[in-house]
């Protein structure tokens, strides 16, 4: 699924990427109504310059929101109706399946509404960054970004303020969900016999809770713990991003140290993640190579006597260990779609501002969201039989019916 790092931790907002666009031949030429403090004219970026390349890219947004939804919908059909599906694993994955849908549902939609919006009207809708650029003239008086921000933002509510902290939680929540998925296999791997016991379905149950409360918590911290940010929609990645409110070319506040939170939790995460599934293959193929040599009667001797049965008793299932694959490989697909965003971040902080590269990070980051399905159908043999009885099922309805 899925997610907003690049998004969250960027030093610098819309006005940052501005002060780098006249190199790069990113901008237009500076609209009369930016002199008002209203609305900022959209970049023209590679992917979104012209009437064809952006209606190639709200194609494609609508493409993608369709995958996403339909996708999910089905997982989480499948996943509610299979009675073998009730179990932890089975209730982190519909965890998964519904922050992958909230982003086919509300974060992509409101993309395609602010393009299309762009391509039939010429000038931006009202809110379009209107929370960031009636600050300007007080950024310069240091003052105003810490002390009168929140007034500013009365004079139309911003949609991103919506949209912004849904796509952050929603990838907070993939990715704490991918690392409870991981730790809960890695049990079942190591400790076989005592899964049951220690992975049960309410603990299960109040880590997702835990999970969704802090993901959001977290997503609305800039705003609630600091007064120096602000969401905006951003003509480059074309989503709702956090943007400054002071002048780049000041110091930045005391505050501004916040948006650290974000990366520190990301990394945290998925490097706990990388390192609980290299315990668990490294314990997989070690049984794996026990068993090749029990197969070949290299340890004859051990499995006569109690350790061979002994070992036997503790080895994991061949489900358990089809399943730990399995979130392996969704663990890989979210890193891979995550890593431009990481590459991204550098580029920032050394100080390079890849308008064009953040549409695409962005992008391949929220395609992730229809990703899951597209792996359980490959993987998860039980996933694939619920599939085939939910269609065989609406297939005999009408039959049914009839007579």
């Amino acid at each position: 699924m899925m997610a907003l790092l690049a998004n969250l931790s960027i030093p610098w907002g819309t006005k940052a990427l501005l002060g780098f666009a006249d190199s790069a031949n990113l901008t237009a030429p500076t609209p009369p109504w930016l002199e008002d403090g209203q609305s900022q004219a959209p970049l023209c970026t590679l992917c979104c310059c012209g009437l064809l390349n952006r209606t190639l890219a709200v194609v494609f947004m609508v493409s993608l929101a369709f995958a996403i939804v339909v996708g999910n919908v089905v997982t989480l059909t499948v996943f509610m109706q299979t009675r073998q599906s009730r179990t932890p694993q089975g209730y982190l994955k519909v965890s998964l399946a519904i922050a992958d849908m909230l982003v086919g549902v509300l974060v992509v939609p409101f993309s395609v509404y602010t393009e299309i919006s762009l391509m039939v009207t010429s000038t931006p809708p009202v809110w379009y960054q209107s929370s960031a650029a009636p600050m300007d003239a007080a950024d310069h008086n240091h003052g105003g970004s810490t002390g009168s921000g929140g007034g500013n933002l009365s004079v139309s509510w911003q949609p991103c303020m919506l949209i912004g902290p849904v796509f952050a939680g929603c990838t907070f929540v993939s990715i704490s969900t991918i690392f409870l998925m991981t730790v809960e296999r890695s049990v079942a791997i190591l400790w076989p016999l005592h899964k049951d016991a220690v992975v049960t379905r309410r603990r299960s149950l109040m880590l997702i809770l835990l999970s969704w409360a802090g993901s959001f918590l977290l997503a609305v911290a800039p705003l609630v713990l600091s007064r120096s940010f602000t969401l905006e929609y951003n003509p480059c990645s074309r989503m709702c991003n956090y943007a400054p409110l002071w002048d780049v070319s000041l110091p930045q506040p005391s505050d501004a140290h916040v948006m650290l939170l974000f990366p520190a939790f990301d990394f945290t995460l998925l490097g706990g993640t990388l390192v609980v599934n290299i315990v668990s293959f490294t314990s997989i193929r070690r049984y794996s190579r026990k068993r090749k040599l029990l197969a070949e009667g290299s340890l004859g001797g051990d499995s006569g006597g109690g350790g061979g049965g002994g070992w036997c008793q503790h080895r994991p299932s061949f489900s358990d260990i089809k399943a730990a694959k399995t979130i392996g490989i969704l663990t890989f697909a979210f890193t891979a779609s995550f890593s431009p965003i990481a590459v991204f971040v550098l580029g920032n902080v050394v100080g390079y501002a890849w308008c064009n590269f953040s549409f695409f990070a962005f992008w391949i980051l929220a395609g992730n969201s229809c990703c899951n399905v597209v792996i359980y159908s490959v993987r998860d043999q039980r996933f694939r039989k619920g599939v085939t009885l939910l269609f065989q099922r609406e297939r005999s309805i009408p039959q049914g019916e009839k007579n």
